[in-house]
């Protein structure tokens, strides 16, 4: 077999998960507390290698299972990352992806395996190499899509109120949203569809739930 680029240098190709949860009104990011070396007991995002028979997509979907027990979760990459020293054991090359799951539906034995905790958005702490980095590119990708996409149909329960998509979405921007200003957008998404049900756990009147369809 053929060698045709053995005079060229080798260096390891890996992807990094950028885990958004959204619990009580909150926007939380899966952390891990590493007990590996290089950084052993900081803070990182979920990562791993890229193996021999797989894509950068496929690795990405592994190791977001891996953590989370999850599969067919809405990914999206962030970006290359790849400056020459922003990984002190060798020399890595990351593709960075972000996911969103609804904070009640994965597996809390692999989480906790993993040593990995909810930590929430306004109060991450330090992360290792460009971890940070990662976050907020992240973030802003997610503030793009979720103006024109239904990017946060893994972070809501199949059915909810327009309350609890407000919050959502207040939580994504990281601001304070008009309510009458909200209620029109969303009668312009095309992917929100109102139900007949109603919720009556906020009040005697309750209110209509809706669904992404």
């Amino acid at each position: 077999m053929n060698n045709y680029y053995s005079h060229e240098k080798q260096f390891y190709v890996a992807v990094d998960c950028i885990i958004f949860g959204f619990n009580q009104g909150e926007l939380s990011l899966l952390l891990l507390k590493r007990n590996f070396e290089p950084a052993m007991g900081e803070w990182s995002l979920m990562g791993g290698f890229v193996q021999e028979d797989e894509s950068v997509g496929d690795a990405a979907k592994r190791v977001l299972n891996q953590l989370t027990g999850l599969e067919k979760v809405y990914m999206e990459q962030v970006g290359i990352f790849g400056e020459i020293n922003r990984d002190p054991g060798e020399r890595v090359v990351s593709a960075a992806y972000y996911a969103m799951i609804n904070i009640d539906e994965y597996d809390r034995d692999l989480v906790q395996k993993h040593n990995a905790h909810w930590i929430n958005i306004n109060n991450v702490p330090p992360l290792i190499f460009d971890h940070q980095l990662m976050v907020e590119k992240a973030r802003d990708l997610m503030k793009q899509k979720a103006s024109i996409e239904p990017i946060g149909f893994n972070l809501l329960p199949d059915l909810f109120t327009l309350t609890q998509l407000q919050s959502l979405y207040e939580a994504i921007y990281g601001e304070v949203i008009d309510k009458r200003n909200f209620r029109k957008r969303v009668a312009e998404m095309d992917y929100i569809e109102k139900t007949d049900k109603i919720d009556k756990s906020g009040s005697k009147r309750g209110a209509y739930l809706y669904k992404f369809n």
